[in-house]
């Protein structure tokens, strides 16, 4: 990088970490670090919980994603507005009403104290996992852009967030996510005109567009239905209103986002308007991945998008590697003029168009393939880097393309998307292990400052367990993808407890713990022997939960309990 765009960069970052000391200063109490006080409005809630959801990985991953598999994983969000729907009917009345710290306080009114612990602890272990795989996605900027060591970049990463996150809470996640987002948001909509402005002379927004649907990148609606399929319109509308369901609904790192509201009005139109934005948000991101590939379609695009990975091939594998370069260099030229031959003939409507992007599809093929044989040889190698290069197509754009200044910006967003997640997610693993685990076992009730020192001390714990999971991530390929799926072999049950907390009043603490332990165990080994795609688990888990309870009751069947 040039040094106006590290003066961008570091300036970026600097100022976002003063606000947030700044503006979260003065904590005395627990209500103000984990609750914000209670005093945020809507639209601080709105911007809370999609910065919360739309980390670094969003940026960085989606746009890879769609590049190598289309826009098709939109549909994973199209159960999103209905779970909103249903989050505002039940569950924010409830967490409001009670005034939780905590999603997992109401289940030992409800239920027992076991039940409340067992459902926090499967939260902390999966939101554990995930915080360090957020973690791992900004690492790979600076290891990319400083050739640094990528454990080296997972700790400068992880630590850098946790300043304002240890001294300013709840309150300064929530300023500082509001500062993030515009920039973000500002930053992206800038990165995906200047993809087009880069586009070929002559080449505008409806030819690149006319490129990716040719290539197969524009399947945004899969009507076809298969359960091991990922993405299809109906994994989506219900695995993924499962999946949305007990994310927002249980998840203690958006749950945390609008029990901060000021009251129920401001946390249902927060948490509506997330489910209106979501998706048309999430469909921009995609489509510069698409766009991406017409760009690279039409102007050389490299062997492999991981530079360093590849050049290790290279290092230890030279002969292999010369022959991998001279098969690309091939395939490269002719499938660029491919590509403007397309739209030569589109624009003049000649009858050979249709055998022209047959020939295209062909050769969109045998990259792909030369792709997958170059990735498998790299992963043969012992060289300890990601499985794939997805996550690297959007960067080497950036860095390549991008003119001085707005490299570093878009690095500074990459950043900033992920401190907002993870300092979400930080402050609630620290309010769900202090209030559901620490507290109910210590005997003693601590005063006002003793509990805010264990509640930093709780986010400085799990900053440090999120940087060392970080040191584990190179081998997930997909984030994106990494991270739903890790979230989907916990949420289905955590989500089935709530339910049956909820809608079956007959069910007792007895019932539903054994049902949820035997849940989790089901839905392992149902993604173990790869039955179905992931986001079929998030249902599995919450059915097995209230079938498991229902047979329960067959041989005990408590009073009713209301709550």
């Amino acid at each position: 990088m040039s040094t106006i765009d590290w003066a961008v960069l570091i300036c970026t970052l600097v100022a976002v970490v003063v606000y947030g000391v700044f503006i979260g200063r003065g904590q005395k109490s627990n209500e103000s670090y984990l609750k914000a006080d209670n005093k945020m409005p809507w639209y601080i809630v709105l911007i809370g919980i999609m910065a919360t959801q739309a980390s670094a990985i969003t940026f960085l991953s989606a746009p890879g994603q769609a590049y190598t598999d289309g826009m098709r994983f939109v549909q994973y969000y199209f159960g999103l507005p209905l779970a909103m729907i249903v989050i505002c009917i039940t569950f924010i009345p409830i967490f409001q009403r009670l005034n939780v710290y905590t999603a997992y306080e109401y289940l030992e009114n409800r239920f027992d104290k076991k039940t409340r612990v067992l459902t926090s602890l499967l939260f902390l272990f999966s939101r554990g996992l995930s915080t360090g795989i957020s973690i791992y996605a900004p690492s790979i900027i600076l290891s990319s852009v400083l050739n640094w060591n990528i454990y080296l970049t997972n700790v400068l990463t992880g630590g850098i967030l946790l300043i304002y996150t240890y001294v300013g809470g709840a309150k300064a996640i929530a300023h500082t996510q509001k500062l993030q987002f515009l920039i973000i948001l500002g930053t992206m909509a800038f990165a995906g005109y200047l993809l087009i402005e880069n586009m070929p002379n002559g080449i505008g927004f409806k030819d690149a567009l006319y490129l990716a649907g040719k290539s197969g990148k524009l399947n945004v609606i899969t009507t076809e239905f298969d359960w091991k399929d990922k993405y299809n319109i109906w994994s989506g509308l219900i695995g993924g209103f499962f999946l949305a369901l007990s994310y927002f609904g249980t998840d203690q790192s958006q749950v945390g986002r609008y029990i901060t509201a000021k009251d129920n009005t401001n946390a249902k139109m927060g948490l509506l308007l997330n489910g209106l934005v979501k998706i048309p948000m999430q469909f921009a991101i995609l489509l510069i991945g698409a766009l991406l590939f017409a760009f690279f379609s039409l102007k050389p695009a490299p062997i492999y998008f991981n530079e360093r990975s590849y050049q290790h091939l290279k290092e230890t594998k030279p002969e292999q590697a010369a022959v991998f370069e001279k098969e690309h260099q091939d395939l490269q030229t002719k499938f660029n003029a491919e590509s403007k031959e397309i739209l030569q003939l589109k624009q003049n409507n000649s009858s050979q168009l249709e055998t022209k992007i047959q020939d295209f599809k062909n050769t969109q093929s045998q990259v792909k393939a030369l792709h997958g044989r170059v990735e498998e040889a790299i992963n043969q190698s012992n060289f300890n880097a990601e499985k794939t290069d997805t996550n690297y197509i959007f960067l080497y754009f950036v860095k390549n393309t991008l003119p001085v200044g707005m490299i570093g910006l878009l690095f500074a967003v990459i950043f900033l998307a992920s401190w907002g997640s993870i300092s979400a997610a930080l402050n609630s693993l620290a309010a769900c292990s202090l209030k559901d685990v620490h507290l109910i076992f210590k005997k003693e009730i601590p005063d006002d400052k003793t509990e805010l020192k264990y509640s930093r001390l709780h986010t400085l714990a799990w900053g440090i367990f999120s940087i060392g999971v970080a040191m584990f991530a190179t081998q997930m390929g997909s984030l994106i993808e990494a991270v739903n799926v890790l979230g989907s072999l916990f949420y289905g049950p955590i989500l089935g407890i709530f339910l049956v907390a909820f809608y079956f009043k007959k069910i007792n603490g007895a019932n539903v713990f054994i049902a949820a332990i035997l849940s989790e165990i089901a839905v392992i080994a149902v993604y173990q022997f790869d039955v179905v795609s992931f986001l079929w688990l998030n249902v599995i888990g919450a059915a097995a939960v209230i079938v498991f309870s229902a047979i329960g009751l067959v041989f005990y069947k408590p009073k009713a309990v209301t709550s």
